[in-house]
């Protein structure tokens, strides 16, 4: 019983600690073209894209790095002026070569 007890505290205190290993900030894009914001929801390997202006915000959606999910976006939308996945920014030079 002893052995047992050390084991639950170690768990509780994983169980309290924040999940800090998946962000909930939103994933973020801004469209260089206005014209290519669509103009209903869109899904992007599995995130639910929505647009006003040329921004839109997903939700959900399978876990990548943020430089591939810009390029899926760019592959769909066209090119990106700011991208930003589950709160990390892209670079200028990430941002060209998603747009590449």
């Amino acid at each position: 019983m002893r052995a047992v007890l050390p084991l639950l505290a170690l768990c509780a205190a994983f169980a309290a600690a924040p999940a800090s290993a998946q962000s909930t900030a939103p994933t973020r894009v801004v469209l260089a073209d206005a014209s290519r914001v669509p103009a209903r929801a869109t899904i992007i390997d599995g995130a639910s894209w929505r647009c006003e202006g040329q921004t839109c915000t997903a939700t959900g959606g399978a876990n990548q790095p943020a430089p591939r999910a810009c390029r899926r976006v760019a592959a769909r939308f066209g090119a990106v002026t700011e991208f930003s996945y589950r709160g990390t920014a892209l670079t200028a030079e990430e941002l060209a070569v998603c747009n590449a």
